[in-house]
């Protein structure tokens, strides 16, 4: 069921309503909501569930919002130190509640663990074939460089970004930026956005800025969007802020899917394989090539991305341990580029290079690469 209109993150059923799933429902249907968000698993633990009196307290929640026409999907804050039982503890709660959609929760914990990653989604994938699946993260891809954003978006549906503008009033202009900066990251995933209903310091959300957000998704082609979170909004923020969403007429038929995001340019491209290199990355720097790429350097030629990979790996491990890369000319010429680069690494050893690369569809299809290294 795709999502369309507007919809809320629930953390902790028992404090939303007094936990009365029956006026969380009555509420959330007063106010126009199509899908709410609910907490069903921390880490390799389930959440929601009331361990005294072994209760599940989602069961009820789930019934009382699907009887209003409400979907309702799960999510999960993962850490990253137990990717495997983080999965499994997601595809049994997703199994057992038979939920509509599920949100990965991932914030700094995963923050270079890409490995960690790729293994959540191949196990939660596994375990959630035909399920659609969302990544909740940070707004600004740029200020998380180290962030695993490929490993997590190839394994997802869905992006909903956390474009939280708390101590600013600008919620359309970091919602723009947010979109732009995502659609110069591969792949590009649909955005539903999450805007920010709660309390952070002396700082409050105010009407016209809730407006502000949900009018420009609109604008952007955003079929939905997400706040964070129903208690905050409730309880801890005027009455005000409440009646602003619930007011706000979606529209009976859901906006224009926005353009395909266009394919990189040689300067992206080469910009995307500096940054790669400087987090000496090799799956990340093999994920810039198209599946039969070719790339010549001075151990011979490597053909295919996983060849590429190791070639990287040995790269980083023997040549340039702990390198810092930086481009200092660039020719770009159509779908080519020609373009010298630096790199210092531990050793010291300080490295020249000289580059051609060819794209296609956005990747690189051939790289030749020829580089000198130097004592410092």
């Amino acid at each position: 069921m795709p999502l369309v209109g507007k919809g809320f993150y629930i953390w902790k059923i028992a404090r939303c309503e007094g936990g009365d799933v029956q006026a969380i429902a009555r509420v959330a249907a007063e106010a126009g909501l199509t899908h709410i968000l609910v907490k069903i698993a921390d880490g390799t633990g389930a959440y929601n569930y009331d361990w005294k009196r072994r209760r599940d307290l989602v069961p009820p929640l789930v019934d009382a919002l699907r009887a209003r026409g409400i979907a309702v999907w799960g999510w999960q804050y993962v850490y990253g130190k137990d990717p495997v039982n983080e999965a499994r503890i997601a595809v049994a709660r997703m199994r057992r509640l038979g939920l509509d959609g599920f949100v990965i929760d991932a914030e700094v914990e995963y923050k270079n663990r890409g490995a960690a990653a790729r293994t959540y989604l191949r196990h939660l994938r596994a375990g959630l074939p035909n399920t659609p699946i969302a990544l909740s993260s940070f707004r600004f891809p740029s200020y998380h460089p180290r962030f695993p954003w490929r490993e997590f978006l190839e394994g997802v549906d869905l992006n909903m970004p956390q474009v939280y503008w708390i101590t600013a009033h600008n919620p359309g202009a970091q919602l723009r930026r947010t979109v732009a900066e995502f659609r110069r990251l591969r792949p590009w995933r649909p955005i539903v956005a999450t805007g920010s209903t709660y309390p952070f310091g002396k700082w409050r959300p105010s009407v016209a800025e809730v407006h502000e957000f949900m009018r420009t998704a609109q604008q952007l082609g955003i079929p939905a969007v997400n706040f964070w979170e129903w208690y905050s909004t409730r309880e801890r923020l005027p009455a005000s802020i409440w009646r602003a969403i619930a007011e706000y007429d979606w529209g009976a038929t859901p906006p224009p899917p926005p353009p395909p995001p266009p394919p990189p340019t040689t300067r992206d491209i080469v910009d995307q394989y500096i940054a790669a290199l400087n987090r000496n990355d090799a799956a990340q720097v093999a994920g810039l090539y198209t599946e039969h790429a070719v790339h010549v350097n001075p151990d011979g030629t490597q053909t295919g991305r996983e060849a590429i990979r190791q070639w990287y790996e040995r790269f980083f491990r023997q040549i340039a341990p702990q390198g810092r890369f930086l481009v200092t000319q660039r020719d770009p010429q159509g779908h080519i580029v020609h373009f010298t680069w630096q790199g210092a690494a531990a050793g010291p050893k300080v490295l020249q290079g000289r580059d051609t690369m060819g794209l296609h569809d956005g990747r690189i299809a051939y790289h030749y690469t020829y580089f000198t290294v130097l004592s410092a």
